[in-house]
């Protein structure tokens, strides 16, 4: 039986796309977006997929659109909720309600650089590895137990665009496999630390002539 996941985006989706083009044994029952004209919409209704369009900007506060989208992912009944550039902080309540099944993935090497501008922070830092993670979502902003994570190497002429760039490529090769690993059922999430099931490999990625 195929893991139904539900996906939350408000852009592009780039990460989503890598996702629904990974061939994995999952089954996106429905895709959700809180920017109406996001474009990650419109790719999901290209791919036949179902697509639910929910304004933040049409609710009173943080609090009641988040009950209205809880209610909603709920009801697609998915064993694992992706957010795939997904922009609005969660609220705890809704994380409550999924803790365990919500994936995220964050451009940098958590615990370095959460929050936003993580490229730019990285460059001004001056360090020499950056990268992105895949991250349960915890109340606690891109905090939650790591699951796999990849670098690339920091250039001396880097732009935060150029790293932006090479970094957002690992995020296509990482979070399918996250999400692959989720879906086989080889995650253990034990006193927040995350390891693969009966194999002790590294969870991490370097690209090829790194």
């Amino acid at each position: 039986m195929s893991c139904r996941v539900v996906v939350l985006l408000s852009g592009r989706g780039s990460n989503f796309q890598a996702i629904a083009e990974a061939q994995l044994p999952i089954d996106i029952v429905a895709v959700v977006g809180n920017r109406p004209q996001a474009a990650g919409l419109a790719y999901a209704r290209e791919r036949g997929l179902t697509t639910v369009a929910l304004d933040h900007t049409e609710h009173p506060d943080r609090a009641a659109f988040d009950a209205l989208l809880a209610d909603e992912v709920a009801r697609h009944r998915p064993d694992l909720v992706v957010l795939a550039g997904y922009m609005r902080i969660l609220s705890p309540a809704f994380i409550a309600r999924f803790e365990g099944r919500l994936l995220n993935i964050h451009p940098s090497l958590l615990p370095a650089f959460p929050g936003l501008k993580t490229h730019e922070r990285a460059l001004a830092e001056g360090v020499k590895i950056h990268g992105c993670t895949v991250h349960f979502v915890t109340a606690e902003l891109d905090h939650g137990p790591i699951v796999i994570q990849a670098a690339v190497p920091v250039r001396a002429d880097d732009t935060a665009a150029a790293l932006a760039a090479r970094v957002l490529e690992q995020e296509h090769r990482i979070y399918p496999q996250a999400i692959r690993w989720f879906a086989e059922g080889r995650l253990l999430n034990r006193h927040g630390r995350v390891n693969l099931k009966d194999d002790p490999a590294s969870q991490s990625v370097f690209p090829h002539g790194a």
